[in-house]
């Protein structure tokens, strides 16, 4: 070999050490420090919540980041649940970036613990279990922290929700998600965010679920609700039902079975990503699974579930298939990345055939029930606003509408 040969090959090698070192080594070296980070951060919170949660057991609103509920076991594969939730969804980003172009990693970790959480309680037997497994962790929304929520026993179940800096003359009926089947504890960040948004005060129904209870029970306890509300003296110009998911699906039975009753209707309703046909039809409750935290099969199960014999194509049961004239103003929101936009745009655009007055705002990118996600996200903080708008737009009362601090 000659003399001018071993540089050249050891300075060969040692490239190849150091490109390796550059492209493979340090990568992963960064990511297992910054998955220590989130794991030890996770840790921390957990530790943190569970402390604040048994030092304010009185307090109505818990302001730690979630709080863990139920049986330990329960407690532990949640918390379990979310640290690998935060560490794939970190892998993952590290080596093909965000699942959808505007997700955050904070958006992305809560989806996949969301869908990790609900796949877990839907295989569960039990359904009971199954619901309390949902609600084992919880993330605290900070508009929970800025609201009074008072339980309601009789003549209906229920809690109202009010924001402690005072209201508008506006009452929200809402009628909570979850297949028909489900009411767990994070649905009341929902509630807060929309009734801070509106600035009104919110009765959230307690409806019964199924499958113990199937159709029409949810419908029987809407109506009773309603009108609960009116026999209370709330005038129904500045009455507004909203709902998300199933709880979509039941505002929309709720108005047509007001109005073939000739009875008093709202002002107007709002629908969250409304579950419109449970026949569950359309190409995105396949298509855009890998981007929602339902799945078809949970669908089909919880329609099932509801039926129970009855023709699931009752305009009450899939309102895709109703005739919507002289009905009230009907706004509709929606992720073009859930499984049920296909049929959310189809009952958009039969409500437009019919002259309806229904209007669909979908939004990129985004998935079941996200306004959710509150200030977390741009999308969700927009769609939030827009709730604002079309209330102040549609409900009739004086432009400059009174303040109150009383409760109902």
């Amino acid at each position: 070999m000659r003399e001018n040969e071993k540089p050249v090959s050891t300075g060969f090698r040692t490239q190849c050490r150091r490109m390796f070192a550059r492209v493979v080594t340090r990568p992963i070296s960064l990511l297992f420090c910054e998955t220590q980070a989130i794991l030890l951060a996770i840790v921390s919170m957990t530790v943190g919540s569970t402390i604040i949660g048994v030092a304010k057991a009185n307090d109505k609103v818990n302001r730690a980041p979630f709080t863990l509920y139920g049986k330990w076991e329960h407690k532990l594969r949640s918390v379990f649940a979310l640290c690998h939730s935060s560490l794939s969804v970190s892998i993952r980003r590290k080596i093909m970036g965000p699942r959808l172009p505007n997700w955050s990693w904070n958006t992305e970790v809560a989806i996949h613990f969301l869908k990790a959480q609900t796949i877990t309680g839907f295989q569960m037997h039990d359904h009971e279990e199954a619901r309390a497994y949902e609600d084992a962790l919880v993330f605290n929304s900070p508009a929970l922290a800025r609201m009074d929520i008072d339980a309601v026993s009789s003549p209906v179940k229920g809690h109202w929700y009010q924001p402690r800096s005072g209201n508008r003359a506006i009452t929200l009926l809402y009628l909570h998600g979850g297949g028909y089947a489900y009411y767990s504890k994070a649905h009341q960040n929902l509630i807060a965010l929309v009734t801070l948004a509106v600035e009104a005060k919110t009765f959230a129904l307690d409806y019964r679920l199924t499958p113990e209870h199937p159709f029409p029970a949810q419908l029987e306890d809407a109506l009773a609700a309603y009108q609960w509300l009116l026999e209370m003296g709330t005038d129904p110009h500045n009455l507004v039902i909203v709902g998300d998911s199933a709880g979509g699906n039941l505002t929309l039975a709720l108005l047509l079975s007001l109005r073939d009753a000739n009875r008093a209707l709202p002002a107007m309703a709002i629908c969250i990503a409304p579950w419109t046909d449970v026949e569950n039809s359309g190409e995105s409750m396949t298509k855009n699974e890998p981007y929602d935290w339902v799945e078809k099969r949970m669908a089909v199960q919880w329609a099932e579930w509801l039926c129970k014999g009855a023709d699931p194509r009752n305009p009450l049961i899939s309102p895709i298939h109703a005739n919507l004239k002289r009905l009230p103003p009907i706004y509709v929101q929606a992720g073009e990345a859930e499984i049920l936009y296909d049929m959310i745009r189809e009952f958009a655009a039969r409500a437009a055939g019919q002259g309806a007055n229904v209007r669909l705002e979908a939004w990129k990118n985004m998935n079941h029930d996200f306004p959710a996600f509150g200030d977390m996200t741009p999308e969700s903080k927009e769609a939030l606003h827009r709730i604002r708008q079309v209330v102040d737009q549609h409900v009739l009362c004086s432009d400059t509408v009174r303040q109150t601090d009383s409760h109902p």
